[in-house]
């Protein structure tokens, strides 16, 4: 059976595939800190569009969303679109919807992603990240962002 990882802030062992011990910092004989499910999600929208390949992040209504909310002057960027987070008191598990750039291997992109923002994660909030599912839905083609640019051929001009 493989042993979970351990380090100096969180030890887990493992009886029959459940955890039977997390230890955390943010349980403590002095207190307990509790951490938003939306702040999980900034830190890890963040962690993630910082690795090379990732074009965007969430499903094609998202992203539309997205590009016109940063139009809008004085509005704030979404950095945790395309991120769902379940937490409990000392765990976390994370999904991500993303878009890779053509001719990344979507593979050596999951594997970044997935060290970037577990370590962001567990270093900005002390909670255990337990796994980090990625669903890529869509490639992003270069030509993609010339015809975006350009109007079409067959477009009538306006005077």
């Amino acid at each position: 059976m493989p042993e979970a990882k351990q380090s100096d802030s969180t030890q887990t062992t493992q009886t029959n595939g459940s955890v039977d011990n997390v230890r955390s910092p943010l349980v403590t004989d002095m207190g307990t800190t509790t951490i938003a499910e939306n702040v999980v999600a900034k830190l890890t929208g963040i962690a993630a569009r910082e690795v090379p390949g990732v074009f965007g992040m969430g499903n094609a209504a998202r992203r539309a969303f997205d590009t016109l909310t940063d139009r809008i002057p004085g509005s704030q960027t979404n950095v945790s679109g395309g991120v769902s987070v379940e937490k409990g008191e000392k765990q976390t598990a994370i999904d991500l919807t993303i878009v890779v750039e053509y001719g990344t291997s979507i593979v050596d992109v999951a594997e970044a992603i997935r060290r970037n923002v577990v370590r962001a994660v567990e270093q900005g909030t002390g909670l255990q990240v337990v796994e980090v599912n990625i669903d890529v839905t869509d490639v992003h083609l270069p030509e993609e962002d010339d015809t975006e640019d350009k109007p079409a051929k067959d477009s009538p001009e306006l005077n």
